[in-house]
């Protein structure tokens, strides 16, 4: 609780939104200047759109100290990060609040490869930025379904050493997984101190066994069920260990080949049936609206 930095604002505007690819959307928000400076790499906040929204967790991509902002990368999932999709330039979200968890350890380890799956690159890059910031060698491998869902790409570019592209249907890079990239460059004899990675829990599963037998140290950030992000609720609790952990104040950030992936994909899970209802009558609702 002593890291949250809440300073009341009426409201937090959208100052600048961008579409970085289909659903996949950019948002600067406004937020108290305190907060802004104290958001440090692996760390993420929790915004609500309205009084009877549900709290969704981001990692910001970057912040704005002096304007008092900062920038979130989200793809459109279901009804709420649906609706947060929606809003343009100038609308106003009703709650920001961070930052929460632990910040990523960020010091000098020598090699350094940052494995960013899909909408997860959005986190993996501050936290290359600040590897390399401190004087690792970074290698970045981005993956995507296909070339069209890439993102930061440039971004990446620039903080990384070499990158390297996979995408699923092989229009841009390696035709494969993130994970064959990985393998290759580890069997081929580079010596990798750490492995940070961040993207689908499945993805998330299948680096860490790449990176098992190998015993490359290896930190994922875990993306479970979250609901008030102080630690209150536990509904973010994973198997880390053998021993329960809970995201939002253990985490996000986890040793790999502790975690229990089978868990928690199977907590994934528990509300989709819900989660495909409420979808459903939204869209209902906003064709019905069209038509009136």
């Amino acid at each position: 609780m002593r890291n949250i930095c809440k300073e009341v604002m009426p409201l937090h505007e959208v100052i600048r939104k961008e579409l970085l690819a289909p659903k996949i959307h950019l948002m600067e928000v406004e937020v108290a200047p305190r907060m802004a400076a104290k958001i440090l790499p692996g760390q993420f906040i929790v915004l609500r759109l309205d009084e009877r929204g549900e709290r969704i967790p981001l990692t910001p991509v970057s912040v704005n100290e002096k304007k008092g902002s900062l920038t979130v990368i989200f793809q459109e999932a279901g009804l709420s990060t649906k609706r947060l999709g929606a809003l343009k330039e100038g609308d106003t979200i009703s709650d920001v609040v961070g930052p929460l968890g632990r910040p990523t350890d960020i010091k000098r380890y020598g090699v350094v490869i940052a494995v960013g799956g899909g909408i997860g690159t959005a986190c993996i890059y501050p936290e290359a930025k600040a590897l390399k910031g401190a004087g690792n060698r970074v290698i970045g491998i981005l993956g995507a379904r296909t070339a069209e869902l890439l993102i930061l790409g440039e971004e990446m570019r620039s903080v990384s050493d070499e990158t390297y592209i996979a995408t699923d249907d092989g229009t841009k890079g390696h035709k494969g997984l993130v994970t064959d990239v990985l393998k290759e460059i580890i069997e081929g004899g580079e010596k990798v101190d750490l492995i940070v990675a961040v993207g689908p829990a499945i993805m998330m599963k299948a680096v860490a066994d790449a990176t098992r037998k190998q015993n490359v140290k290896t930190i994922v950030s875990l993306n479970p069920i979250m609901v008030d992000a102080t630690g209150m609720c536990g509904a973010c609790r994973v198997m880390v260990g053998g021993e329960t952990k809970f995201t939002c104040v253990d985490g996000p950030g986890f040793d790999a080949h502790l975690v229990d992936f089978d868990n928690l994909l199977s907590r994934l899970k528990m509300y989709s049936e819900e989660e495909r209802r409420a979808l459903e009558l939204y869209e209902r609702n906003v064709v019905a609206d069209a038509l009136r």
